[in-house]
């Protein structure tokens, strides 16, 4: 009897496939696509068995089902597709040339000072809030979803939105070029395993970052701590003064200022042999 050939291009293969399951998996969890994907893989099972028993009507019937699976696949899980996409475009380290031709100028970060006020003021007094500072992601669909209100980015108006009592404190605000472009926001919230202590707001801003680089500000109502969430993860209880440091490190722009700056700062330096021809030492 012979055997099927295994190769090593067959173990990449399985790898890969086993790769994307799992991928598919992690992304699906916690949702009814697991279910779905269950039905889709047993109604594939079936056609290939009935293919191997040569029963020609069945086989065509699910046949057909099977030729437009693809696009049913897209239909059915395009949130979940649209995610991995955009968790997939999160890793572009190695592509910023992309990001430069479709971003001609930088984007400068939002004046920090009214948001470093008002959450401490909020903190003190326990408010609830959840502030998104957008950069270089599209945020449109969730800007959509809120209450657009295009205003001037200040500490008073921070802190009436996230009034216990104001009709637009349930939600998120988005902070867009120094303007608080939409309140009461509805952000999506993480699948992944995070402790049981983390409310919505902490979960909402692991999720947001989980797919966009925005930076999100969580002040928690129970606590009345500082939190800083950025590329799916949050750091808890950061301290007021630690604040302007703790979101300014995650701006788009700022890996790339370090580096223009050193680029710089390496082109003033003289090198040493340049140095000693200068003054004619040796």
């Amino acid at each position: 009897m012979d055997f099927i050939p295994f190769t090593f291009i067959d173990f990449i293969d399985i790898f890969f496939v086993a790769l994307i399951m799992f991928g598919l998996y992690r992304m699906t969890r916690g949702t009814n696509a697991p279910y779905i994907l269950s039905g889709i893989i047993v109604i594939y099972i079936v056609w290939v068995v009935v293919r191997a028993l040569n029963m020609e009507l069945l086989s065509s019937i699910l046949g057909q089902i099977v030729s437009v699976g693809v696009l049913a696949i897209i239909i059915v899980f395009q949130p979940e597709l649209r995610n991995f996409l955009q968790m997939i475009g999160m890793r572009r380290k190695g592509f910023n040339f992309i990001n430069r031709i479709f971003n001609a100028h930088d984007i400068k970060g939002p004046n920090l000072t009214p948001i470093i006020s008002a959450c401490t003021d909020m903190a003190e007094s326990k408010t609830g809030a959840l502030i998104v500072l957008a950069q270089e992601s599209d945020l449109r669909d969730i800007i959509d979803g809120g209450i657009r209100l295009d205003a001037q980015l200040s500490q008073p108006l921070l802190e009436n939105i996230f009034f216990k009592n104001a009709p637009l404190h349930d939600g998120a605000a988005v902070v867009m070029n120094n303007r608080i472009v939409a309140a009461k926001c509805i952000l999506p919230v993480t699948q992944s395993n995070v402790p049981k202590s983390y409310g919505t707001r902490h979960r909402a801003a692991i999720g947001i970052t989980e797919t966009s680089d925005a930076i999100v500000v969580v002040v928690s109502e129970e606590t009345g701590g500082i939190s800083v969430a950025f590329n799916g993860k949050i750091e808890r209880n950061v301290p007021p003064r630690n604040l302007a440091q703790a979101i300014s490190s995650h701006f788009v722009n700022a890996e790339n200022g370090k580096e223009k700056e050193r680029r710089q700062r390496k082109g003033r330096s003289p090198r040493p042999e340049q140095k000693d021809t200068a003054t004619g030492n040796e």
